[in-house]
């Protein structure tokens, strides 16, 4: 296997207001990089960079910085007309800077990008390169996740009262600097007995939710709605960052306000919250608000009934309304079969084992329908070697678990999700390239996929949109008409007919 290599944008080593724990995840990010071989680059657009800091001290200590990574040279840089094509308006020199270490990225002079700047992640995006751009921490858990071999234990989403959580716990350090009253407001919370969502990771707290019903009068958003639910707090420990651990907590905000019918939900943050920001908007929250103090409202409807038209693609509109989701006629159906042990690791929030005898009250690992969902991502990648060339952004994928003695929902349609990519890797290196950012195996597993153009690898990128619940059972899809016969062995697409049977079953806490 070639050593990946890696180019580091300069915002990672200057201008940033939470610098410290930046810093430190760079230091792992040069240990673990050394450790496996992998090269860290620096390109000459980081230099242009620091030579427009208007601080010659700490211009100075920037260019001792990049000085101990290697430089990136020569790479050759399309006409600027190409370079506003393919990335986006070119305004200033900070963005010509950005698309030269994207243009990089293209000329597949490096492996991934790594930066903080949202602005340049989205320019990845938008040229279909984003999944290469990793920010510190995911290119952390990058290398943790391909090169180590661990041993993982699930975490939990629980319930909790606000007087449950101590005051000291360091979860709340970050959030007294934002908020000179906070421990006056979080007393009132404690009084109060505001419900907490909490994220539990060995008796750790990594991550807390504190929410609130509210009026429209009380919550003065621009949207209105006679049930608006407020995210008090909703903050991920920095220890814990790159683990798509802020995807886990949103999934409840979300899942919880379709299923309980809530018209809005609503936060504020500061600017310079970019990591929540942009996930937020990543799934339909919109700034409405911008108040004296300088923080952001961010607005989510909730929308009931039947979902409008379509008027743009059909990916982006679903996830601006997730967790709902378009299943008209425009949008493809297809059942994949996958094997119960790969189910598990995919969907750990399901995996519960079949009631044993001797236990008959008990339920083992953990029951969804008590609304304890852990998990780690909404993004989630599947890996096969289906011959088929159907799938499109936007279709649905309804995953069926094969036969497998230990799990209660063997042989049931369990989970929908909505595809967002579809490529094939004919090296082990394309397949990591391609996984980076969502994949639950690692260097070795991978490698064991024999990746070649003979062989290729097919990776479909989803959206996890929910588990069924109840699942829907082998003797139920072929009564039905789901299946006509065996259940598919490969992925098959379900005809009109065939879905029209399945979608009465499709109960995934809101109406289709």
């Amino acid at each position: 296997m070639n050593g990946f290599k890696l180019l580091i944008d300069t915002n990672i080593v200057i201008g940033l207001e939470d610098a410290q724990p930046v810093q430190a995840s760079l230091a792992e990010l040069v240990r673990l990089s050394q450790e496996n071989t992998v090269r860290l680059f620096v390109d000459g657009a980081n230099y242009d960079d620091v030579a427009r800091d208007r601080d010659a001290a700490r211009r100075n200590v920037t260019l001792s910085k990049l000085a101990k990574f290697p430089q990136l040279r020569g790479v050759p840089l399309p006409p600027e007309a190409d370079l506003i094509a393919r990335f986006g308006e070119l305004r200033h020199d900070n963005d010509r800077c950005d698309v030269r270490l994207l243009a990089a990225l293209d000329f597949k002079a490096v492996d991934f990008l790594v930066s903080q700047d949202f602005g340049l992640h989205r320019r990845a995006d938008r040229a279909g390169i984003g999944a290469r751009v990793l920010t510190v921490e995911e290119a952390l858990e990058w290398l943790r996740q391909t090169f180590h071999s661990k041993s993982v234990r699930l975490p939990f989403v629980v319930e909790r009262k606000a007087y449950e959580i101590d005051p000291d716990d360091p979860i709340l350090e970050s959030i007294r600097k934002d908020y000179p009253k906070f421990d006056k407001w979080f007393d009132r919370c404690r009084q109060q007995h505001r419900d907490c969502w909490v994220l539990e990771i060995d008796g750790e707290i990594a991550g807390i939710v504190i929410r609130k019903d509210e009026s429209h009068a009380e919550a003065g958003t621009v949207n209105i709605g006679p049930k608006i639910l407020k995210v008090c707090t909703f903050k991920v420990r920095d220890e814990f960052r790159g683990e798509k651990f802020g995807e886990l907590l949103l999934k409840q905000v979300l899942w919880f306000s379709q299923r309980n019918g809530y018209d809005l939900v609503y936060l504020t943050a500061f600017p310079k919250h970019e990591f929540l920001i942009e996930l937020l908007r990543s799934y339909g929250f919109a700034v409405t608000i911008e108040r004296d103090s300088g923080e952001l409202v961010l607005e989510k409807v909730m929308l009931k009934g039947a979902l409008p038209a379509p008027k743009a693609s059909i990916f982006e509109e679903d996830l601006n309304f997730y967790p709902r989701f378009h299943d008209g006629v425009a949008v493809r159906k297809f059942c994949i079969p996958i094997q119960p042990d790969y189910h598990r690791r995919l969907f750990p929030e399901i995996a519960e084992g079949k009631v044993l005898p001797l236990f008959p009250g008990e339920i083992c690992m953990l029951d969804h329908r008590r609304d304890r969902t852990p998990g780690n991502t909404i993004r989630k990648v599947y890996l096969c070697r289906a011959n088929i060339t159907k799938l499109r952004r936007g279709d649905l994928v309804f995953f069926y678990m094969s036969k497998g003695e230990a799990y209660s929902f063997s042989q049931s349609i369990t989970t929908v999700g909505i595809i967002e990519h579809v490529n094939h890797a004919t090296t082990t290196d394309n397949l990591i390239r391609l996984t980076a950012k969502r994949s639950v195996f690692t260097e070795r597993e991978l490698d064991g996929w024999w990746a070649s153009p003979d062989q290729p690898v097919m990776v479909i990128d989803f959206l996890l949109a929910g588990h069924l619940s109840p699942p829907v059972t082998l003797s139920s899809l072929l009564s039905s008409g789901v299946f006509n016969g065996n259940p598919p062995q490969s992925i098959a697409e379900l005809g009109a007919a065939q879905y029209a049977a399945l979608r009465p079953n499709i109960k995934v806490g809101f109406d289709l």
